[in-house]
This record gives C-alpha cells, structure tokens and sequence, in this order.
C-alpha cells in the first residue's frame, strides 16, 4: 500500500485517494474491493480527466497475472484488463491474428480505452470498446460478474467509466493480421480539404488530418492516410496532396522520434496504425492538455467549418487539431454511438486557464450539432445537455443504481455526470 497521490500523464490531474493498493490476484482484488467503502480502477494514466480518480481506494492492475489468451478457435482474445495494447499484440501476431484497430498510443492500457471510448480511426472501425464481446467485473460486493455480447445489460457494462466494477478480464473480437503502410501528405489547401472532407477521410483504412485550422492557401495542415496494403489506393493528387519523403511529428514543430514509420514503407498492423511508437515516448511526453468531440458523421463538414469560424479565438492556445472518423456503436455511452461519427480532436497548450476559455468557444460552436465529448478528455460540457444526447443515459443510471445502490465505484466526476 501507498499514500504517494500520483498524478496523471499531463499532471493536471492530481489524484487524492486514501491509499494505492496493487493486488497480485483476483481472488486479493475481490476481498480488497469488497472491504473498501470507495474504490476506483487506476490505469496508465493518460486520461486528461479524473474519470479514474477515487474517494477512497484506488487499485492499479499492473501487478495482475499478464493474461492474454487466443479463444474461440481465433476469433477472439481473452487479456488481462490492466495490460497495455503493446503487451497483448505480440501474442495475437505470434498467432497470425490482429485487433481491428488501435488508438494513437499503445501505451494505454485494454481495460481503460474500453471504460472511457477511446478509439483509432477509420470509416469501417469501431470504438475499441465496441469490439469487446465479453467483460468481466468485480462487483462492490466483490463478486464475479461476466456480462457477455448479447446480454441485456451488455451495452451499458463495458463503456461504463469505471463505475459498475473494476475491470479484470476482457475477451476481444480478432481478425487475420495484416500489414499497413502510411503516408502523409501536405499540399491539401484548406478550401479543398473542407470541401472534398468526406474523400479524404475515406482515402484509406485508417485516415486523420492534422490542422491549425487555418485557411491558409498553401496548405491546411497534414493528411495521415494509413492503407492496408492491398487495398484499392485513392488518388489524393487531384486534390494538391504531395508525399512527404521524411517521417514527421503530428504535432508541427515536434521531432518524430518515438512516432510510427511513415513515408509508404509497409509494417505489420501494430506499427503503423498507432501514431506513436510502443518503443518511444507518447506524444510530447505529456506537455498538452486534450479535448476531444464527436458529431453525427453527416454534421461533419458543417461542424468543421463552424469552429473554423473560431479558429482565431481558440488558435492561441491550440497546438494541433485531428480530425478523424469512427464507425458507429449500440454501446450506451459511446460517444461514437449511433451511425458513425467525426472526431474533431484538439491538442492545446499545457495552459488550463486558456484550455479551459477555448474549449467553451468549440463547444459553443458545436452546440448546433449536438457534440459528445471523450470521456478521458477535458471538456464542459453540461451533464443535462449530455443526457439528452445519449439514448440510453437513463438505462445506465438504473444499471448503476443496481449494480452499485451504494456508490462504492463512484467519484467526483461520475456524481457531476450521473448525480450522486
């Protein structure tokens, strides 16, 4: 046990529980859970939020048996909730199987990007939680509970911040691994991008676009296309787009050391679908803070341009923007639920104060399009407002209310959301 209040990988998230405990089993976990009056899974710590913080209890998984088991003759894979997407592909590849899709960083651990949404890119790919077919909890009674795809209360236990149980066992959908290569263009003027926004983001597997959100004639920004090869290439020159011959940092101005190798050249699926290598350091080693929404994938272009009409409030305390899709999801809390999304995602400056004001003008300019915000980002937008954005907000609550009656999972954040 340790008192050490730790914070997360931007530190603008102090966490304040009454001690840390790191269980070496499930059968510890369970007792640890049942004997806690408030406890919260911790993961990695890359959540810009304090979904994962505690009144009381906080539990890292780390120190968890490492399991990672191919199941169901190969369509599925069964992990320890506490591992990383790094430590669970070489198994997978050793046995000629791949995810569907990864986020940027496979630093982050599998039990934490299901409970929070997090996602890759790509029309045709789902949320990272989406592809989970079973999850397995300890309950506040310190119980096992297995909920499985198909279960009426499925949609509502996997994306669920944390606050039906901790995580210990996910068993996710596999497919045949496969190789990628990735290429990034410049050249793609802003003018062309928003009108030809829909080509672009469906010109390969994977796809993002990196944006100042600028007009500026010479060139919007950077399009990230990530094609499996063998897939149909689509032809991005008519519209500017030129090739970079050198590997390049998402973020402009940042070496693209600990990034994923660009510049066409193939790789297996694991080193080219994450923006950031699992060798290198994510990102800009935490000196940002994160915000992120999504839209209706038919809003897109027309969201896109109504917080380019901000641009020039916001562009001060913006590093970079991503945009990106997602497919859609039937989990209760996706923030990608329903047909398909666009991401519109914003890196700003480790500066709360400006972050904070910024994101008050995205969401404004959003409001027409009714955003949904990341979970693990930082956004503010008003629990009363979200609850009318998800369908089965109210589902949730009483799936909470009857796993947890007596808020042993819950924290600050969870009681803003869902009332304590």
């Amino acid at each position: 046990m340790t008192t050490t209040h730790p914070t997360n990988w931007a530190r603008n998230v102090v966490f304040t529980p009454d001690r840390i405990e790191r269980p070496r089993g499930v059968d510890e976990l369970r007792r640890l859970v049942a004997g806690s009056r408030h406890v919260h899974a911790l993961g990695t710590g890359h959540s810009f939020s304090a979904v994962a913080d505690s009144r009381g209890t906080l539990v890292s998984l780390t120190d968890l048996p490492p399991v990672v088991e191919v199941v169901q003759d190969g369509a599925a894979v069964a992990v320890g909730a506490g591992l990383t997407f790094a430590q669970v592909v070489p198994e997978l590849e050793r046995h000629g199987l791949a995810l569907e899709n990864m986020g940027s960083l496979p630093h982050i651990c599998v039990g934490g990007a299901a409970s929070t949404g997090t996602h890759g890119s790509g029309d045709a790919n789902r949320c990272l939680a989406a592809t989970v077919r079973e999850v397995e909890l300890v309950t506040a009674t310190g119980d096992l509970l297995t909920v499985r795809r198909g279960d009426e209360r499925f949609g509502g236990s996997v994306l669920a911040l944390g606050r039906l149980g901790v995580m210990t066992r996910l068993v996710l959908d596999t497919v045949p691994s496969f190789e990628v290569a990735q290429t990034v263009y410049d050249g793609v003027s802003s003018d062309v991008l928003f009108e030809h926004l829909d080509l672009v983001l469906g010109s390969g597997y994977s796809v993002s676009v990196f944006t100042r959100l600028d007009d500026a004639e010479e060139g919007a920004g950077t399009v990230w296309v990530k094609r499996r090869t063998g897939d149909p290439v689509v032809d991005l020159a008519p519209l500017g787009a030129r090739p970079i011959d050198h590997d390049i940092h998402p973020t402009p101005g940042n070496a693209p050391d600990g990034c994923t190798v660009q510049r066409g050249i193939p790789g297996r699926w694991f080193e080219r679908l994450p923006h950031f290598s699992a060798e290198g350091a994510p990102s800009s080693s935490g000196a940002e803070l994160q915000s992120e929404w999504y839209v209706d994938r038919a809003h897109g272009p027309a969201a896109v341009r109504a917080v380019l009409e901000v641009a020039d409030v916001i562009r001060p305390a913006l590093q970079v923007a991503e945009l990106r899709t997602v497919a859609g999801d039937d989990l209760w809390l996706s923030p990608s639920g329903g047909s398909g999304s666009l991401g519109l995602h914003v890196t700003w400056h480790p500066d709360p104060v400006a972050a904070t004001s910024a994101i008050a003008v995205v969401e404004q300019a959003l409001a027409p399009f009714s955003p949904r915000p990341h979970w693990g980002k930082v956004f503010g937008l008003d629990p009363a407002a979200l609850a009318s954005r998800f369908p089965r907000w109210g589902d949730f609550r009483s799936l909470v209310a009857d796993l947890d009656p007596d808020g042993t999972f819950a924290n600050d954040f969870t009681d803003r959301l869902l009332g304590g």
